[in-house]
């Protein structure tokens, strides 16, 4: 028989879900995820900006300099309406890399599943 606090399981379930992770409906995306995934599990986002860009080198030296890669950093903003919140999704280079809230949702839910 296994003894334990309910407070103990809910601890583990929390501490099992990903830290940056955006539930959409039944799936959840988190952050190395493509723009495509997240389109698929998500729909479309109430808005999507082009922030910026990121340039990297990588390889190794070929006549004293190493190549250079562009990649493109975009937000995508989901407004998850009255009672939720605003997601704020940063993709760079088609990866999601960071995930965070923007404040508190307005209006009809525009968030798949919510």
């Amino acid at each position: 028989m296994l003894r334990g606090s309910p407070f103990l399981l809910a601890a583990a379930l929390v501490l099992a879900a990903p830290a940056e992770a955006f539930r959409c409906g039944d799936s959840l995306v988190t952050v190395g995820d493509t723009k495509a995934k997240v389109l698929l599990e998500c729909g479309a986002p109430t808005l999507k900006e082009k922030v910026g860009a990121r340039e990297e080198t990588y390889g190794a030296k070929t006549r004293g300099k190493r190549a250079k890669k562009t990649k493109t950093v975009e937000q995508w903003t989901y407004n998850c309406g009255e009672g939720d919140f605003i997601y704020i999704l940063t993709f760079e280079g088609g990866k999601l890399t960071k995930e965070e809230t923007g404040g508190r949702g307005r209006g009809r839910s525009e968030c798949r599943g919510r």
